[in-house]
C-alpha cells in the first residue's frame, strides 16, 4: 500500500512516516497543499493523511481535500489535527475526509485506522493488478506468478510497490532507498541492488527493469 503524509511540522511528520515505512509501506510526504496536490493528482495512493494547518492557512487541509474531491479523487483522506472540537470534526467530515485523529496521536493506531480506510476503499475498487501473469492484490499483498504463489518480505513487497505503482518510470537508488528503507542507507549501499536481485529470482528477471548507471524500473504496458 502507498501512501501520502502532508504534515508541515517534521517533528509529526518524521516519526509517522518512518513507522508507516517500518510497516513495509510506501510513503510520499509533502509539506503543503500545493505540493500534496500535485502529487495526489499524479500518483495513485491507497488514502492521504493530511494535517488541517498547512503553510498555506489553518485550514488549508480542508480546502486541499475539498478541491480533491471537487476533481472527482475518491482516494480515502484521514485528517490529523490538534483541532478537537466538534464542529472542526464535522467540517473535517463535510469537507470530504473519511477519518479525523486528534493529535497526539498513537503511531499503532494510526495505522490500524489506516489499513481500515484501504479495506472500505478497496471494497469499491478492483484491488488486482496484473502484468502478464504476474499477479499482485494491493490490499492483501498477495503476490503470484503463473497462478503460483510467491512470498516477499515485507521490504521486497514494497519495492515492487513502489516501483509497480509508476510502471515505466525509473528511480535512482537514492529514490527507492529513500521510499522504502527511509533512508537509512547511504546511496552508495548495495541494499538495492541486493532486493532487486531477490525480486528477479523470486519472480522473473523481467520483473525489473535496469537503466544503466540510473536506476530500476517495473515494465511498462500489460
Amino acid at each position: 500500500m502507498r501512501f501520502l503524509v502532508v504534515e508541515d511540522e517534521l517533528d509529526i511528520r518524521r516519526p509517522l512516516v518512518a513507522s508507516l515505512r517500518e510497516a513495509g509501506f510506501a510513503v510520499d510526504e509533502a509539506e503543503s497543499a500545493t505540493e500534496a496536490h500535485e502529487l495526489a493528482v499524479n500518483f495513485p495512493f491507497d488514502a492521504l493523511m493530511v494535517d488541517v494547518g498547512l503553510p498555506e492557512g489553518p485550514l488549508a487541509g480542508f480546502s486541499l481535500v475539498r478541491q480533491l474531491r471537487s476533481e472527482g479523487h475518491i482516494v480515502p483522506v484521514m485528517f490529523l489535527t490538534a483541532r478537537d472540537a466538534v464542529e472542526d470534526r464535522i467540517t473535517g467530515l463535510d469537507a470530504g475526509g473519511d477519518d479525523y485523529m486528534i493529535k497526539p496521536f498513537h503511531l499503532g493506531e494510526v495505522q490500524a485506522r489506516l489499513r481500515a480506510l484501504v479495506r472500505r476503499g478497496r471494497a469499491e475498487i478492483q484491488s488486482t493488478r496484473i502484468w502478464h501473469d504476474l499477479e499482485f492484490d494491493w490490499t492483501s499483498r498477495a503476490v503470484s506468478r503463473s497462478g503460483q504463489r510467491v512470498a516477499l518480505t515485507a521490504k521486497e513487497y514494497s519495492l515492487l510497490e513502489v516501483l509497480a505503482s509508476h510502471p515505466g518510470r525509473v528511480f535512482t537508488r537514492e529514490e527507492l532507498i529513500d521510499r522504502v528503507w527511509d533512508g537509512r542507507f547511504d546511496a552508495e549501499s548495495n541494499v538495492v541492488d541486493t532486493y532487486v536481485r531477490n525480486l528477479r529470482r523470486k519472480l522473473g528477471d523481467d520483473v525489473v527493469q535496469t537503466m544503466r548507471g540510473v536506476g530500476y524500473s517495473f515494465p511498462a504496458g500489460e
